[in-house]
């Protein structure tokens, strides 16, 4: 797949925020593009767990990447796997064995949810990164409640309806709230034979409070709004166990169906590739202009790499600072073809941390100005509802939302891709 082409060679690996940034940020420059990428789209995922919670479709935050590039004739988009990097001889390796040359390499390869050593919990624990994630974890909720609606014995239905979140950052917030409200709120009156406000929902923190990227006083409004949505908080009591019958923690055994895993990341293997030093959580560590030490014409960005570019602190893993980076990238690129090949470091710029808990509800911390509340969740709703991508989408969303609030009613609440109907009571 190597091309003769004179014009300078950019691979972009991963279609996430920060390779599609550069991509962007690239439009018009003397060069060529390949974009590479596992999956066939792009998916915004600050609203994956309202798939996972049946709020919104998959069609509604997520888009072909073909689609996205279909007016950049300097873009070749291939969908593939990368299982390796040559670096000496600038060579992208995929797994079905084709080849891409490059002259420029950027790695935007992203992240998955780690066990801290205990991957074997993962069957019983799904964590959210991908769409295929939430819409397991979507039909994990709605089986449990539909497997505790013919299930007689008394132990088991509680069981089922046991939902179990661990690690209680944003992530974490977001699901445990959407959950309470959809078994408190939205589905009582859909079921007969259980009441589901008498669902668990348990948020489990091996820290000393929620959402600890947050001030003090927000950490402490939103565990109060959490409470009042239902949701039982045990901080301080790390999981030591999961698995298909429940999961431990504080030394107590908990009987649960649904587990979901909001506690950790870990980068791809893209720092393995090119033999770079990683941090604890295998993002590569690298220079200040965000290129691969010793390999200038490599840079590594996003949740895959690790730099202190933030008052001298790591930059934190959110869409905002990928986005960030990819333009940082474009502009280099952009420098060392018009023969400036000095780096320039790249300094993050934060724009503050949102984290919504429930309807009307939600925190803001702008560092300057610090919001909860229903002022905070209307902007937490405009600012995503902005950031989607077309104008479909965003009336999508609005709408959807706007029909959950008026109606209770959640129309998302479908069961696809089932392994096994549900079991017999």
């Amino acid at each position: 797949m190597n091309s003769t082409s004179p014009e300078h060679h950019v691979v972009i690996v991963g279609a996430g925020f920060a390779g599609l940034s550069v991509a962007a940020s690239l439009d018009g420059a003397p060069v060529r593009i390949t974009l590479v990428d596992q999956r066939n789209h792009h998916l915004f995922q600050p609203l994956l767990y309202q798939v996972g919670t049946a709020t919104i479709a998959t069609s509604e935050i997520a888009w072909p990447v073909r689609h996205l590039m279909r007016r950049r004739r300097d873009v070749v988009t291939l969908l593939g796997t990368v299982t390796r990097i040559d670096a000496a001889a600038r060579t992208v390796h995929l797994e079905d064995g084709g080849d891409i040359g490059y002259d420029t390499l950027v790695l935007a390869t992203g992240a998955r949810h780690a066990y801290f050593g205990h991957d074997e919990w993962e069957p019983f624990a799904p964590g959210l990164k991908t769409l295929e994630d939430a819409t397991s974890i979507r039909r994990r909720i709605l089986l449990s409640l539909e497997r505790a609606e013919r299930e007689t014995d008394p132990a088991r239905r509680a069981a089922l309806l046991n939902f179990v979140i661990v690690g209680a950052g944003p992530t974490g917030v977001e699901l445990a709230g959407a959950i309470a409200e959809l078994a408190h709120q939205n589905l009582p009156r859909e079921y007969r034979q259980i009441d589901t406000r008498r669902a668990r929902v348990l948020l489990v923190e091996a820290g000393a409070r929620v959402l600890p990227s947050f001030t003090q006083d927000l950490s402490d409004y939103a565990r109060a709004a959490l409470e009042r949505l239902g949701v039982e908080i045990h901080l301080g009591q790390p999981v030591s166990e999961c698995s298909a019958e429940g999961v431990v923690f504080g030394g107590e055994f908990l009987p649960a169906r649904t587990i979901l895993w909001a506690a950790g990341v870990r980068a791809s293997q893209a720092a393995a590739w090119i033999g770079a030093p990683a941090d604890g959580a295998g993002r590569a560590r690298v220079e200040s202009d965000l290129t691969a030490p010793g390999h200038p014409e490599i840079f590594v960005i996003g949740d895959t790499a690790t730099i202190d570019a933030w008052h001298g602190k790591p930059v934190p893993g959110i869409a905002p600072a990928a986005k960030q980076q990819g333009v940082h990238v474009a502009k280099t690129i952009r420098r060392r073809l018009a023969g400036d090949p000095s780096p320039r470091p790249f300094r993050y710029r934060h724009s503050g941390n949102l984290a919504t808990i429930g309807k009307h509800c939600a925190v803001i911390d702008f560092g300057w100005l610090k919001l909860r509340g229903s002022l905070a969740w209307w902007i937490w709703g405009i600012a995503h509802i902005y950031f989607l991508i077309g104008v479909r989408n965003r009336l999508a969303v609005a709408l959807s939302w706007l029909w959950i609030f008026m109606t209770g009613s959640r129309s998302a609440c479908l069961i696809t891709q089932s392994e096994h109907p549900p079991k017999r009571a």
